[in-house]
């Protein structure tokens, strides 16, 4: 069966829901509405009509973010993930981005064979039923309208490139997860999430410290009733074994990968927990 390569729309959110769910990945309508609203995407689709494959870019300033870069179970290994991704490379080539992106261990080595190079690494896990009583952290409180100066320049310095887009869009569909961390007269971290189609997903987390992001987890899980997600750099040790001891289960790792860059964009020194692969 042959397949043709066509621009993704919201005309085709039916068949990208459909990719997500039948790789097992958390996203949603809204998620893909997102995406597809401010990036720009690519499918095969087959004689059918079913869509058989999918990747987005994100463009930001210097660099575009990689994603959804899906291949229907039926369809696999025949090399559509490879062709979609020439796609979009050829496309930010044409306009002056680097890809970043964060690779499942089963596309690793597809991205690697690229010229992808790792950066860094973190890992998704899950809490199915709370095992404790969460406690809210100190200083941690809702957001506020006039936070959003604050939130974005730390998020700018976190990530690498204002994503207001993708912030604002988090606070509405979770805002009992959008929480800020206040030290004196600075926010010294801050916390978004969202409803999934599995779970809540619960990042970006950016805190200048440990504890600062332990307090603003603490406080959302009081608020957010499980089933909950979250990717937790690799680097935060003392984090990983808090969420152990709360319940949370590993479920895979990750790795962010960068193309046409030595390192991923952004101190990722300050990056607890992504917004999740698809979202940087």
């Amino acid at each position: 069966m042959e397949s043709t390569e066509q621009q993704l729309g919201v005309e085709h959110l039916a068949g990208c829901l459909a990719l997500s769910k039948s790789a097992n990945w958390n996203q949603n309508e809204a998620d893909w509405r997102l995406m597809l609203g401010f990036g720009r995407g690519w499918g095969l689709a087959m004689n059918d009509g079913t869509l058989a494959a999918s990747t987005l870019v994100l463009p930001y300033n210097g660099f575009a973010w990689v994603a959804m870069v899906l291949v229907h179970p039926e369809h696999r290994k025949k090399g559509f993930a490879t062709r979609l991704l020439h796609t979009a490379l050829a496309d930010l080539n044409q306009t002056g981005r680097a890809a970043i992106l964060d690779a499942t261990p089963a596309g690793h080595d597809v991205y690697a064979q690229e010229g992808f190079a790792d950066c860094w690494g973190f890992k998704r896990y899950a809490l199915t039923v709370p095992a404790m009583e969460f406690l809210p952290g100190e200083n941690i409180r809702p957001m506020e309208k006039a936070d959003w100066p604050k939130i974005l320049e730390l998020d700018a310095k976190a990530f690498g490139a204002n994503r207001e887009t993708v912030l604002r869009n988090l606070a509405q569909r979770l805002p009992q997860a959008a929480l800020v961390a206040e030290r004196g007269a600075r926010i010294a971290g801050f916390l978004f999430g969202r409803d999934g189609r599995e779970a809540r997903q619960l990042g970006p987390l950016v805190a200048y410290d440990e504890q600062t992001a332990c307090d603003l987890l603490g406080t959302a899980l009081q608020r957010v009733e499980p089933t909950v997600y979250l990717d937790l750099a690799d680097r935060k040790e003392n984090l990983r074994k808090w969420l152990v001891r709360c319940g949370f289960v590993l479920q895979r790792p990750f790795t962010r990968m960068a193309h046409g860059l030595r390192e991923a964009p952004g101190e990722s020194s300050l990056v607890c927990c992504p917004a999740g692969p698809e979202l940087g």
